[in-house]
């Protein structure tokens, strides 16, 4: 039975906190909803039963893959609501239901589309039986938090146990640890990753995470690598490998970056199994905006800016590709470590930068400005700048470009909702 007080509280709560200007109220009314009465999320999706949901979870991929699918649906004259990037905890979900639903906790939409923290995936799941589980991807980041891939895949392969077929998994195949979930679970699974020859790829994982064997623990070998343990993979011990894939070419890609390939390749098999059509799917895609801080253009002072979340080793490998493939020749790099970010910035050492002596202007700023200079003198960089404001260096990167360049921006997650803020004056869209 749904709670129509808490709803109502809720509803209150959220405009006061945007009145009095103490945040943006979507996260608030669901750790209240929650704290009275810890089920909340399932007491609402149970009195809705005709919106279907849509998670989605992973490292890397999930607010590009959620805006993807959202764009299609909507195009194709669906209802959808989402929660924020960033209130992807269980208080996130429970806040969107309130602020969406009616009076009477009533959801007129056709879908909910959340995107999930790999920690809290296990605790939505005894809440929530989606229509469709997107997995991406697990790539270390946040090690404080969230310790090692085997364990966050450990976590995931219990929660996915109580499926049934009711739901669609839309799985990886590309990535082993996800691949492997199909086995533990009576979900009706699809695969998606790449088959596109021509996509750059490797002979060998680059900052592999998760390159072993999940049935064996055999090293894995692989016929192509796409970037860091992502590829076409098999164990030569046990003869595990890749699974077929349902999709593995699309026609058009929205956004630049093999990662971008993953997340369109994950989008669009979840919007032919809703019933969408390619064609549809295409068209959508033609005029689709990229989520705020995922490669997101903003023009400042007359000149493009460019910002492109890198939060860990392999998001940063391959933001810095996309960039040195689309010219790129002025770079900020933005290295924060608050609790969003984690604090553990280690792992600036396992990033790559080849051709980085090809740009320009490279130019330094965030909270650990520091730490990240000295990795560049590491990688025999001198060219560099550093800022102790973060407002400074990103005027001086403007000042530097022409009127026809970019400046690219590399933050980490909080540094990319202060760039944005110095950029538009608001942190969030």
């Amino acid at each position: 039975m749904i709670s129509i007080p808490l709803i109502l509280f809720g509803k209150l709560l959220s405009k006061l906190t945007r009145f009095f200007n103490l945040g943006d109220g979507s996260t608030w009314p669901g750790h209240i909803a929650l704290s009275a009465k810890p089920n909340f999320i399932k007491e609402v999706l149970q009195s809705n039963p005709n919106i279907k949901v849509i998670i989605i979870a992973g490292t890397n991929g999930k607010t590009t893959t959620a805006a993807l699918i959202a764009s299609s649906l909507k195009n194709n004259g669906k209802t959808v609501i989402q929660n924020q990037s960033g209130a992807n905890l269980l208080n996130g979900i429970a806040s969107t239901l309130i602020l969406r639903c009616n009076r009477q906790g009533k959801l007129k939409q056709d879908f909910a589309i959340f995107e999930i923290d790999e920690n809290n995936l296990t605790l939505i799941l005894q809440q929530i039986k989606p229509d469709y589980l997107i997995l991406l991807n697990l790539f270390r980041d946040q090690l404080d938090r969230y310790g090692e891939v085997n364990i966050v895949a450990s976590n995931w392969t219990e929660s996915i146990r109580s499926l049934t077929n009711k739901t669609t998994m839309i799985l990886n195949a590309d990535d082993p640890q996800i691949a492997f979930l199909a086995k533990n679970t009576k979900a009706y699974t699809k695969y998606f990753g790449c088959s596109d020859v021509s996509i750059h790829h490797y002979t060998k994982a680059q900052a592999a995470d998760s390159d072993h064997c999940p049935e064996c623990g055999t090293q894995l070998a692989y016929r192509q690598i796409f970037f860091s343990h992502l590829g076409d993979w098999h164990c030569t011990n046990c003869g595990l490998k890749r699974p077929k894939l349902d999709m593995g070419k699309f026609p058009v890609y929205p956004l630049p970056g093999t990662y971008n390939k993953y997340n369109t390749h994950a989008a669009v098999l979840t919007l032919r199994e809703i019933g969408i059509g390619e064609h549809d799917i295409e068209n959508s895609f033609q005029d689709f905006k990229p989520a705020f801080g995922r490669q997101e253009i903003v023009n400042y002072k007359g000149k493009n800016v460019q910002i492109f979340l890198s939060k860990n080793p392999t998001s940063l490998n391959q933001s810095f590709q996309a960039i040195s493939e689309l010219g790129g020749n002025t770079v900020l790099f933005v290295l924060n470590d608050r609790i969003p970010d984690g604090r553990d910035i280690s792992w600036i050492w396992d990033v790559d930068f080849p051709n980085i002596q090809s740009f320009k202007n490279i130019l330094v700023a965030g909270d650990r400005v520091y730490d990240m200079a000295l990795r560049l003198k590491y990688e025999n960089i001198d060219n560099f700048q550093t800022f102790a404001s973060l407002e400074e260096a990103v005027n001086r990167g403007v000042n530097l470009i022409e009127k026809n360049e970019t400046l690219f921006i590399l933050p980490t997650y909080s540094a990319m909702l202060d760039t944005r803020k110095i950029l538009t004056g608001k942190k969030i869209l």
